[in-house]
């Protein structure tokens, strides 16, 4: 590991064109690299991609299990908000939570980048603070649980910035789409572990909220055990109030940062708005099912578990054409796919019968498979656009726009049901799914001229350098 420490520390070109379609059959000192999981970590260790692929199956038992199932179910019962008030002060909930991670995403990432570009310590930190709120949220009144699920869902948000920035230490260049597509899909393997956990189990919605804390953390230990990150170089310090109050100023030159490199202001504002649909589909899946569809709790959590299966399956495909196609070719299928899906979604609620429902379930597939997509495609790409030494921190502006996107969409679908619903029934949710088609289509409309052809993050060397900064379909320039 060490080595492999100074061989990223070492000087590159700063932008160095990359096209890498396979892993390579040797390292850089000639010796024939291990096959299979072994053979996509600079470790040359299986058990290092498998302890940091775990990370995704934990932290997914919490996205399913307490946001898209769990918590919305809880605050529509009788004894909680009620069916009126329980939707929209859950998308308040959603919306406080990830717009105050937003807010501090790139401060979080610029702190770790102070620290070395160390995160597993951060990392830890905010799983911890996910997990014991979770865990005393069934048994606590309406108000204390939403305040606690807030708490716990901003903690979420903040390690997946750790977690994702991790993948550079895990992978190799050439092996970040087919490790990030396994990561996915062992993470969907989580949906599937815990949706069958409550079926077999029969666990009331309060019950399920410890059960997912417990298995977060569980399933969380052995990246923190198999995972080791190259050792700051003597004489960095340790962040502290001091770096945290300097990088409360960060957020600006983050961003006239983010402008200097080709393509990646675009790519940011893309996903701003194909991200909206993205989150807001997997926060409002289960009250979809439940209230619109009329389909019990229980149905509506087979149905869930049965996409998950489609979207395990799919996301290891995603990443083979990933490392095949490029991130963003692979992404603007898939966001295709979610235009076929959001429109095929939003017909079946209006649609009553077998045929409506068997609509509704197409509409799932489509849509749980293009979930892995975009989650293996689009990291994968940002790491493409990003600089090495600001990895940490244009991953906090990465979770910002996502999360920023989180908080208007997530409000937007609220605020339309809140409306509407009185007013036309079901037919307020066809209006909010279709709400999100347009966000979407805007955000693969911004993100068609942006090119993965070259890599920001100097990791592979070029002997002639390109004759500017970005291919001419690139559409921004530094100025």
């Amino acid at each position: 590991m060490r080595s492999q420490s100074r061989e990223r520390d070492r000087p590159t070109p700063k932008m160095a064109a990359v096209s890498v379609s396979a892993t390579p059959a040797t390292d850089d000192a000639g010796v024939p690299r291990p096959r299979g999981l072994a053979g996509l970590t600079p470790t040359g260790r299986a058990r290092v991609p498998l302890g940091w692929a775990l990370y995704d199956f934990a932290n997914t038992i919490f996205s399913y299990a307490i946001v898209s199932y769990a918590m919305g179910l809880w605050l529509v019962e009788d004894t909680q908000f009620g069916k009126a008030n329980g939707p929209f002060a859950f998308s308040v909930a959603i919306a406080v939570s990830v717009g105050l991670n937003a807010i501090v995403s790139p401060i979080l990432g610029a702190l770790s980048d102070r620290a070395g570009g160390r995160r597993l310590p951060y990392l830890l930190f905010f799983t911890l603070l996910c997990i014991i709120p979770t865990a005393v949220i069934g048994q606590s009144p309406a108000l204390v649980g939403l305040v606690l699920f807030t708490i716990a869902n901003f903690a979420y948000q903040s390690a997946l910035i750790y977690y994702d920035s991790t993948l550079r230490t895990v992978s190799l260049p050439e092996t970040r789409g087919t490790l990030s597509g396994i990561g996915v899909a062992i993470g969907y393997c989580g949906t599937i572990f815990i949706g069958i956990l409550i079926f077999l189990l029969d666990l009331p919605i309060p019950s399920v909220f410890f059960a997912a804390a417990a298995l977060y953390g569980l399933f969380a230990i052995p990246l923190f055990v198999v995972v080791r990150e190259a050792k700051p170089a003597p004489g960095t310090p340790e962040p502290g109030i001091r770096d945290a109050v300097a990088a409360l100023g960060q957020l600006k030159t983050t961003i006239l940062d983010a402008r200097t490199v080709p393509g990646l202001p675009r790519f940011l504002v893309g996903r701003f708005f194909y991200s909206d649909a993205v989150n807001t589909i997997i926060v409002v899946m289960a009250l979809v099912a439940t209230e619109a569809m009329g389909l019990t709790p229980t149905v509506a959590n087979l149905i869930l578990l049965t996409l998950a299966i489609v979207a395990v399956l799919a996301s290891f495909g995603w990443g083979a054409l990933v490392d095949r196609l490029g991130p963003k070719r692979t992404l603007m299928i898939v966001l295709a796919s979610w235009a076929v899906g959001l429109v095929v979604g939003g017909i079946s609620l209006g649609v009553p019968g077998s045929v409506g429902l068997a609509m509704f379930l197409l509409a799932g597939a489509v849509l749980g498979s293009g979930l892995g997509g975009v989650q293996v495609a689009d990291r994968v790409l940002m790491m493409r656009l990003s600089p090495p030494e600001k990895l940490g921190e244009f991953f906090g502006l990465y979770g910002l726009v996502g999360k920023g996107s989180q908080v208007i969409g997530q409000l937007l679908f609220g605020v339309i049901l809140l409306v509407f619903q009185p007013i036309l029934g079901v037919a307020a949710y066809q209006i909010a799914v279709l709400s999100l088609l347009v966000t979407m289509l805007i955000g693969a409309w911004l993100i068609r001229p942006v090119s993965d052809r070259w890599s920001g993050s100097g990791e592979v060397a070029i002997e002639v350098l390109p004759e500017r900064l970005a291919p001419a379909t690139a559409p921004l320039e530094p100025r």
